[in-house]
């Protein structure tokens, strides 16, 4: 046995001292930290109460970095924004960074050390368990120590790794993402003979092909290629052509000008064609003929367009496909920037999983230390690494919840959320940025520069101080100028990695591939959830998919066809079995999704998330299909139908109304855009409303939203309810058709279920000049201002819910219960959850009617400011504007001379939703563009 001093289980007193540490920590939590940190414009003379103060910071998702801003009002962060200066964030953001700041007020998170045998213990009592195996561990010099982390873009973590096993040499560092690139990354080692990350300019390409890749989708890049694809085609002369094969419909495939729903075989020997098309002479295996009519058209396309032409490859695919995509980029001399990859530590190359699975079975494994994420939900089922976990003779996890990896260590440390910590972490491009606390740490956590000196026999160190370490020399003579000026622009000037010139890209080998039998299940990363990280997260479990509006779950989507021919509806609970492994899982039937295969989302089904996230029917585990071979693609899948159903929870249910898409959402042939004439608003049709008499207060607040740049990201929505208080309602009020967002995202589809041709429509409350809810309310609560705005009166609100019954647009909503107040869902009437509510704006009480309101508290921040100052209004932000990663919502005052708005609204493609009711709204849309192919006409039946 591993000599190990004894633990001694706490003292009634000690226990008790601990439970109420959290209390104690949350009181004193909401100050600023010890360190200073600064502020992103102008620190402050002093912190003046209720006054918003902006500091820049990083937020990170699977490791890479995304710069923001955090505002904090008398020491609350309360709401997230992106960092203009940031390459990865280009001052937006997306739904996990909006929601990243309930994640730093969650009640479930781990509060204060635990062990498995005694509960509750203290960070002195884990050093004294630690110091026995590591001791061992030493003496071997590392051998028997193994230590677990994520992707790892953190210099100074880095740093820490690095210096930890050259002091420990036989000790071996696993890293474990479970949305990996791991095809990506070999696939550019078979081309090139080393490790090297390919950085696509949407900006420059005019054509691009994307095989099962969305790069559009939710993702760490997924902001800087979304505002490069959308700032390009908004010049009708640059717009180019963007071709899509794929499985099922994804954000990308929604935005395409020609898309082909294939199977994952088929996109293989679609690339293959492309290659061929290009002279590489390789054998192509059979395609049907629509999508051969497709590989041809979009490869003489790329050709025509050589220096502006691009291709993308999907995560799914085998390496073999993305080297060759390297090769075909290189015959196009496609926009593609290469780099070294940001997230290597140079001259180590990290173990796998796998090789911890072997560590566990040989019994070698003496210290195991999982530092942040949850491998044990993530991790291939058949590595069933819980039950290997408990073969380590002492095992320990940091985290930021018991989640099922502390289940299966000994011992589990809470880490510190990242607005708490001192870190840096690297871009996707290499971009550094500094992340800086906004608060103290609200529980007894610590950050993991912190905990990893504790493996080496040091004393914990404060993050900060490690990290100024980091940068000490890069800062020069006048290192605090430097570090002022970094933590005040929020990144590391010139700290971007250097573009390397790859060379020329072998055309490698290609494996046959054969179809398998049976349904083949692609494995995507959630929308919402990502790979499960967020499970605990109300704002994104009620978040609406993009493309499904399916919320508190997911399902197995498949085609039309394949359920009819399965004998399926949308929420049979079906058994999915393969390789011995299988989960229950209800169907959902969407457009779009080639027959043979199915999709389904990673991150549901969770049992130790928290309060919001367990098990209790909130989805299934995708991760038990998952095997090592085939991460993404679960093959020969067989299907059984249960006796149980399911119902699938929508925001927005499936209603077809022959000719009504045309109308309510807007779609120009890039080639009829020339004769195409803006729409009014519906000014001259008769009214029985009072006419409008103008706005006497010298504003007319209006808002334009551009469906083409429009991605249904859905950024603006939980942007909208950090801003706005917007609360929560849970599953059980969702199925009664009782949601609260003030702004939703609606998806159009004007072709068929096989070709779908579909749009995303941002719809808050309209502002309508003629507003058909006002004289409906008894009570008055519902009327106009002289600026133009229609506002909603709470305390004059007696819930008749007439003006809901008038609204033809239905962007109000009722509080049923006071979700926000007295009666929230789950744990969301926690004293930490209240934290985080915006001083600014009212927070509602059961049975008022509330809606969008053009975040009229920041209209009134920038008027009072104004008067203050003796100036002209400048620009007023609304929060959904801010957040969107394409800039596809414009908001300003068509009373100001030259304002954008009233230019946007002389566009061709302006419309109004409904113009023929003459509610004359002040928001308004500008048309969605296609540039369909002429030789794919039957991708658009």
């Amino acid at each position: 046995m591993l000599d190990m001093p004894p633990l001694t289980p706490p003292s009634r007193r000690e226990a008790l001292r601990l439970l109420g540490a959290g209390i104690t920590l949350a009181a004193g939590g909401c100050s600023k930290p010890v360190e200073e940190i600064v502020p992103y414009v102008r620190a402050p003379e002093q912190l003046l109460p209720g006054v918003p103060v902006r500091y820049a910071t990083t937020l990170s998702l699977s490791g890479w970095a995304r710069g923001v801003h955090a505002i904090a009002v008398d020491g609350r962060p309360i709401k997230i924004e992106g960092n203009p200066l940031h390459p990865s964030s280009l001052g937006a953001t997306d739904v996990f960074a909006e929601a990243a700041i309930l994640d730093l007020y969650d009640p479930d998170r781990s509060r204060t050390v635990t062990e498995r045998v005694n509960g509750i213990a203290s960070w002195d009592m884990f050093e004294r368990a630690l110091s026995g195996p590591l001791s061992t561990v030493r003496g071997e010099r590392g051998r028997g120590l193994h230590l677990v982390t994520g992707r790892v873009t953190s210099p100074t973590l880095a740093r820490q790794i690095d210096a930890l096993l050259q002091a420990l040499p036989e000790a071996v560092w696993h890293v474990h993402e479970a949305i990996d690139e791991a095809n990506a990354e070999r696939g550019a080692e078979l081309a090139f003979g080393r490790p090297l990350r390919a950085l696509p300019r949407l900006d420059r390409a005019e054509t691009i092909l994307c095989v099962g890749a969305d790069p559009l989708g939710a993702g760490p890049d997924q902001i800087r290629l979304a505002r490069a694809f959308a700032e390009r085609r908004r010049d009708p002369a640059r717009f180019g052509r963007l071709y899509v094969a794929e499985s099922a419909l994804t954000l990308t495939g929604v935005k395409a000008d020609a898309r082909r729903a294939v199977t994952p075989l088929e996109q293989a020997a679609i690339l293959t064609s492309v290659a061929n098309a290009l002279g590489a002479g390789l054998a192509v295996p059979d395609l049907p003929e629509a999508a051969r009519r497709f590989a041809q058209a979009a490869a003489a396309d790329l050709a025509a367009h050589q220096g502006r032409a691009l291709v993308l490859a999907g995560p799914a695919l085998p390496p073999e496909w993305h080297g060759l995509t390297h090769w075909i980029n290189a015959r196009l001399r496609a926009p593609v920037d290469v780099i070294a990859p940001p997230d290597r530590i140079e001259g180590r190359i990290p173990a796998t999983l796998a090789d911890l699975a072997q560590a566990l079975d040989r019994g070698s494994v003496t210290c195991l230390a999982i530092l942040g994420g949850d491998p044990v939900a993530t991790a291939p089922a058949d590595l069933d690494l819980a039950r290997r976990i408990a073969r380590a003779r002492f095992s320990v996890h940091a985290g930021l919840h018991g989640d099922e990896t502390a289940g299966a260590t000994h011992w589990h440390l809470p880490l510190t959320h990242e607005l708490e910590s001192w870190s840096d972490l690297r871009a996707t491009d290499g971009t550094v940025s500094l992340v800086q606390p906004l608060l103290r740490p609200l529980y007894d956590g610590r950050s993991l520069h912190e905990i990893l000196p504790l493996f080496t026999g040091r004393s914990a160190t404060s993050g900060y101080a490690l990290v100024r370490e980091t940068w000490r020399e890069r800062g020069g003579a006048d290192f605090e100028g430097w570090w002022r000026r970094c933590l005040h622009d929020g990144v590391v000037a010139d700290s971007a990695a250097p573009i390397v010139d790859p060379g020329e890209p072998r055309l490698p080998a290609l494996p046959e591939i054969r179809q398998a039998g049976g349904l083949t299940v692609e494995l995507r990363p959630d929308p919402c959830l990502w790979d499960g990280r967020f499970a605990n997260n109300a704002w994104l479990q009620e978040c609406p998919k993009p493309i499904s509006k399916q919320v508190w779950g997911n399902a197995l989507a498949l085609s039309r066809a394949e359920a009819r021919r399965r004998g399926l509806e949308a929420g049979d609970v079906v058994r999915a079995s393969a390789g011995g492994r299988s989960i229950e899982v209800p169907v959902i039937v969407e457009s779009g999704v080639a027959e043979g295969v199915g999709v389904l989302t990673l991150g549901y089904g969770r049992e130790r998330a928290g309060a919001i996230g367990n098990g209790n029917g909130i989805g299934a585990n995708a991760y038990g299909l998952v095997t090592q071979a085939s991460p993404w693609l679960v093959t020969s899948v067989d299907l059984a139908k249960s006796d149980r159903t399911e119902t699938i929870l929508r925001t927005q249910n499936y209603v077809e109304i022959e000719g009504e898409t045309k109308k309510l959402f807007r779609q120009i042939d890039l080639a009829a855009l020339a004769s195409a004439e803006p729409k009014g608003i519906g000014a001259d049709q008769p009214s029985l409303l009072d006419p409008w008499k103008g706005d006497a207060d010298g504003h007319a607040w209006a808002m334009v939203i551009d469906t083409d740049a429009c991605i249904g990201c859905n950024a603006c929505v939980v942007a909208c309810q950090s801003e706005n208080n917007v609360p929560v309602v849970g599953p059980e009020e969702i199925a009664r058709g009782r949601m609260m967002h003030w702004l939703r995202v609606d998806i159009y589809d004007e072709g068929s279920p096989e070709a779908p041709r579909a749009g995303f429509q941002p719809v808050p409350c309209m502002h309508c000049e003629h507003a058909p809810c006002e004289p409906v309310c008894p009570v008055a609560a519902s009327v106009h201002d002289g600026e133009g705005l229609n506002l909603q009166v709470y305390n004059r609100c007696v819930g008749t819910r007439f003006c809901e019954a008038n609204c033809p647009y239905k962007v109000r909503r009722f509080n049923f219960f006071g979700y926000a107040d007295g009666q929230p869902y789950a744990n969301l009437g926690a004293e930490s959850v209240k934290a985080q509510r915006n001083p600014n704006v009212t927070v509602r009480a059961r049975g008022v009617m509330e809606k969008c309101t053009y975040c009229i508290q920041r209209i009134a921040t920038e008027r009072q400011a104004a008067e203050r100052d003796g100036r002209e209004m400048g620009p007023v932000v609304t929060a959904c504007q801010s957040a969107c990663p394409t800039r596809a919502i414009r908001f300003g005052d068509l009373a100001k001379p030259g304002n954008a708005i009233a230019e946007l609204r002389k566009d061709s493609r302006h419309y109004a939703l409904m113009e023929e009711l003459n509610t004359r709204p002040r928001t308004t849309y500008l048309a969605n563009l296609r540039s369909p192919n002429p030789d794919l006409k039957e991708d658009r039946a």
